[in-house]
């Protein structure tokens, strides 16, 4: 069992920049590839990015490559989402979620976050 809490949303600039934070607790949270998604209302939730257990490997949808950048840290039981060159588009709740692998996390995570909302002005 996984608990995840997501923080770091919030109202920023399009062109700037944010930094999302996972917090998880439970068993096991460095076994476990952990990711996100994001939905926007109206729109189906979509794969955004996930990381194997070790950090090793790193996993991008092809729209925010070069933009995103997903990190680990096992000491603090954290998976953080750092987001630049933010654009309107990537208004969405963001979900934190956990998985045995990568693969596994992106077709149907076994444990999600509640979401926090970004919402990027113009």
């Amino acid at each position: 069992q996984v608990q995840l809490v997501e923080s770091g949303g919030g109202l920023v600039q399009a062109g700037g920049s944010l930094r999302l934070s996972c917090a998880a607790s439970g068993r096991s949270f460095s076994s476990y590839a952990m990711g996100w998604f994001r939905q926007a209302p109206g729109k189906e939730r979509e794969f955004v990015s996930a990381i194997s257990w070790s950090g090793g490997n790193t996993y991008y949808e092809d729209s925010v490559k070069g933009r995103f950048t997903i990190s680990r840290d096992n000491a603090k039981n954290t998976v953080y989402l750092q987001i630049n060159s933010l654009k309107p588009e990537d208004t969405a709740v963001y979900y934190c979620a956990a998985d045995r692998t990568p693969a596994t996390l992106r077709r149907s995570p076994d444990y999600w976050g509640q979401g926090t909302q970004v919402t990027v002005s113009s």
